[in-house]
């Protein structure tokens, strides 16, 4: 039997750049050899993509930050002198190879020598702006080729917290308070803006950048002052800043689904940070956070919350997988759903693979499932324009 083509896309313009390297070498390197061949597509930090010789050395997300923040450029200084170059066009052969070092005599001139890679699906793991967003998503159904994952509406929308916000209260799920600050707006008068956010929400407070992941530019603020610098922070990441009234004694619930037409819900996890809540540091960088799987909750708050996952994951009309995140105060049980990941972190020790692992589903066969869903639903898209031409 033929082996599929898997295009894994890792890197990317992104602050999130090592997570997806960790994730894109787990994935590699979990794949049936019988049944794929995995072809590595590195996205640098500045943009650019390249087809490389191997996938990304195996190694923890935490390696690879510490390693960056030490100042060495692990990823671009060893990549892959082919560039890649993407035909926003329905083609057998989407990816152009173009190798400018190696060129060949064309009617007396030097050309680079050009080659063609087809790909039978493409598995994006690109965590944050510029891959989990929408923008990768919508140039692949440019290029007519199934892909692993939400399409474009739910990864736009997934990863806008501000709008995922509105159509989860739209759908009857419960949100925390919470207010979207623009940069014009902060820019313009940040002691209004401040007096606002006092008659609206209570103290202490969350601050995050609207569009991002992997808790980047998170900060809690207990007073005016805090507000203020962490409000500064996340304008740093992005244009819109949402801040919301902070969960009491919160405990942080995940679920994580898997499907298409007919999703279905894992297990529920329960995260034990090591810091004060699950920031940056203590996903990627500490190792003193733990996990609780399944998590120690009554069945009807397990089924509650898996209730709620699904309706999240259709509230914003994702497809494939998606990891919901929920806060839970402990004082009156109340949950809140907090937000969904469409392309969650992916490392054989994430969250996502770890509750699928908990729910019966090793890794390597919840990437098969993954694959056979891009397939199914793009052939489905394709039989739904066939029926309208």
């Amino acid at each position: 039997m033929k082996r599929l083509r898997i295009g894994v896309i890792y890197g990317g313009r992104s602050s999130e750049h090592e997570v997806s390297l960790a994730s894109a070498s787990a994935i590699m390197a979990n794949l049936s050899s019988e049944r794929y061949e995995p072809i590595p597509i590195y996205i640098s930090k500045n943009g650019s993509w390249h087809l490389e010789s191997k996938p990304p050395e195996t190694a923890s997300a935490a390696a690879l930050i510490k390693l960056s923040k030490s100042g060495q450029e692990l990823t671009d200084s060893t990549r892959s002198n082919q560039e890649l170059h993407f035909l926003a066009k329905p083609t057998i052969h989407p990816l152009l190879i173009i190798q400018p070092e190696t060129e060949k005599e064309v009617e007396g001139k030097k050309r680079a020598i050009i080659e063609s890679l087809g790909l039978d699906v493409v598995f994006p793991v690109l965590h944050g702006p510029y891959g989990e967003d929408g923008t990768i998503q919508g140039l692949l159904e440019l290029a007519n080729i199934p892909y692993v994952g939400a399409g474009v509406l739910a990864s736009a929308v997934g990863m806008d917290k501000s709008v995922a916000k509105t159509l989860f209260v739209a759908s009857g799920l419960p949100v925390v308070e919470y207010v979207i600050i623009r940069t014009a707006q902060w820019e313009t008068d940040r002691k209004s803006t401040l007096d606002d956010l006092y008659n609206k929400l209570t103290p202490p407070f969350f601050v995050k950048p609207t569009n991002l992941g992997s808790s980047v530019g998170i900060a809690k603020a207990i007073n005016r002052t805090q507000l203020e610098r962490a409000i500064d922070l996340a304008q740093q990441f992005d244009r819109k800043t949402i801040v919301e009234t902070a969960v009491t004694n919160a405990r942080e619930f995940e679920c994580a689904i898997l499907g298409n037409d007919n999703p279905e819900a894992s297990v529920i996890g329960e995260i034990l940070p090591v810091g004060e809540f699950y920031d940056y540091e203590s996903k990627y960088v500490d190792d003193g956070s733990t996990f609780t799987i399944p998590a120690s909750l009554r069945p009807e708050q397990s089924e509650n919350i898996r209730t709620m996952a699904l309706k999240a994951f259709r509230a914003i009309e994702a497809e494939g997988m998606a990891r919901v995140d929920f806060l839970m105060e402990k004082d009156n049980e109340t949950v809140y759903i907090n937000e969904v990941n469409t392309i969650p972190g992916f490392t054989t020790i994430s969250m996502y693979a770890k509750l699928w692992q908990a729910s019966g589903l090793h890794y390597s066969q919840l990437l098969d499932r993954l694959i056979t869903l891009a397939l199914e639903r793009h052939a489905d898209t394709q039989d739904l324009r066939t029926s309208l031409i």
